[in-house]
């Protein structure tokens, strides 16, 4: 069986869920195998997670400078051309779209981007809001495929993980060079494509200070805070929060949406939540079509009174 090669997502020495889910889907094509890219002693960490979910392999790329932008490009180009794997699934976010890109052009490979399933017909992809899937397929050997994060259900399959360490090549070309780092400041939050709880405000918060409720219910569950594009465009939260077409998909066990309308764009970032609670007080908003649990009634009323029985619940 073929070899699928799947670049490991994490953050000092943590594997984000999206890499699972990419073990998961991988699993339709050929055997897992994990791409670990990162500084010494970064994937004792990670092996135990990694066969726990299906990497038959672990290809560890270990390296200690930080001067280039993207080695996983270069790490990933060799292992194509020595492993030579049925796809590589790579997650679609910022930074992997952007290896995907650079890895497709140098390996004149076909990229399919933004898919929300794989199987070993092809890879469907949700377009205009999810209100059509499109089915497509790539005709070159190596696809080069990013996957939408949280549309791949996660499944636990041991797998073999064997380690094999691979050199992290010299560029060949001039590429970008890192001059500075500077490490975000996230706060206690959960991030928010890894929560499992998601607390979302929209236009209907009304201001950037009234966002407060928005926060006090997230802190309450221990949820992570989401925004809509009206409610980013119109200043009131900061665009990293983003959900929607044009921003973040989220899909946690639960999501709740505060004054949001519910928008298609919106509905395509977070359709897929487990569950979904929406607060509006306008009885005819798109949003609970989608929702399983619906309250017509002022979210500064709600909300506070939902924090209080939360806070209640916990202490007692």
């Amino acid at each position: 069986m073929a070899e699928v090669l799947v670049l490991v997502d994490h953050v000092e020495g943590e594997i984000k869920k999206t890499t699972y889910e990419l073990l998961t889907a991988a699993r339709a094509l050929g055997e897992p195998s994990a791409v670990v890219v990162g500084a010494a002693g970064t994937a004792g960490k990670l092996a135990d997670g990694l066969s726990a979910h299906g990497a038959e392999k672990i290809y560890v790329a270990e390296h200690d400078s930080t001067d280039h932008l993207t080695p996983e490009v270069t790490v990933l180009e060799s292992l194509i051309g020595s492993a030579s794997p049925a796809a590589v699934l790579i997650s679609a976010s910022a930074d992997g779209k952007e290896v995907a890109g650079r890895l497709a052009v140098r390996t004149n490979s076909g990229l399919l981007g933004d898919v929300v399933g794989v199987s070993a017909d092809g890879v469907s992809h949700s377009v205009f809001g999810g209100a059509y899937t499109a089915e497509a397929k790539s005709n070159t050997e190596h696809p080069v495929i990013t996957v939408r994060p949280g549309s791949i259900d996660i499944e636990e399959n041991a797998g073999a993980g064997a380690q094999e360490s691979v050199e992290v090549p010299a560029a060949n070309s001039p590429q970008a060079t890192v001059t500075s780092r500077e490490p975000i400041t996230g706060g206690d939050r959960p991030e928010l494509t890894e929560a499992t709880v998601v607390v979302s405000g929209g236009r209907g918060v009304g201001s950037a200070d009234d966002f407060s409720v928005v926060e006090g219910l997230a802190d309450a569950l221990g949820a992570a805070v989401g925004a809509s594009r009206a409610a980013v465009d119109s200043g009131y939260y900061p665009p990293q929060f983003q959900v929607g077409q044009t921003g973040k998909t989220v899909s946690p066990q639960l999501y709740i949406a505060l004054g949001i309308s519910g928008a298609i764009q919106h509905r395509a970032g977070m359709q897929t939540s487990k569950t979904i609670i929406a607060v509006n007080k306008d009885d005819e908003a798109p949003i609970f079509e989608i929702a399983d649990y619906g309250i017509v009634g002022d979210l500064f009323t709600v909300a506070p009174q939902l924090q209080e029985h939360v806070a209640a619940r916990r202490s007692g």
